[in-house]
């Protein structure tokens, strides 16, 4: 699903990962993550898909939302467990986004 983000300006976290094999508590850590980012103030939507790479882009407010979320007690354990056990290779990337336009 396609988020609905309001007129920019806004922030988008981009996260690119490559997974080990396994789910080893992946999915229902993830459902939780989304659940709790969900709650933030800041938060704006996101998106995610999968293949050999997975992209998930956070939309978020502004800057000091990103930095509440990142400091989050259960964000800081799951990012603990994905380098430990869940990702094979992973980037986050911040962006401002100046502009949008849809069809």
């Amino acid at each position: 699903m396609i988020a609905k983000t309001p007129k920019p300006p806004y922030y988008a976290v981009i996260f690119t990962s490559v997974r080990t094999e396994g789910d080893k508590g992946y999915s229902e850590m993830a459902d939780l993550m989304l659940e709790l980012a969900q709650q933030q103030n800041g938060f704006l939507g996101v998106e995610s898909a999968r293949e050999d790479v997975g992209i998930t882009v956070s939309y978020w407010r502004d800057l000091d939302a990103i930095k509440s979320w990142k400091e989050n007690s259960e964000h800081k354990i799951a990012r603990e467990r994905g380098r430990k056990e869940w990702y094979k290779n992973f980037k986050t990337r911040i962006a401002k986004v100046e502009r949008d336009y849809e069809f």
